[in-house]
């Protein structure tokens, strides 16, 4: 808890293929297959982004093949 307390590090949320989102120091580059989402700030407030945007925690590919199959 304290380390979250002096962190003053920038993050940027990050998503992959999968729309899998996960957070990422803003100052180094991103690994192979993710990309910014747009959203940079204290840690606490990406998470709290990731919280509201990632309502379905299935990745993309099982999602599309859980409709095709419903379909």
């Amino acid at each position: 808890m304290a380390d979250e307390q002096t962190d003053h590090r920038t993050y940027r949320v990050v998503l992959n293929d999968e729309e899998q989102y996960s957070i990422w120091d803003a100052d180094r580059e991103l690994p192979a297959g993710w990309h910014a989402e747009g959203t940079e700030g204290s840690k606490q407030d990406c998470l709290q982004r990731i919280e509201e945007v990632w309502t379905d925690l299935r990745p993309a590919s099982l999602r599309r093949r859980m409709e095709q199959a419903g379909a």
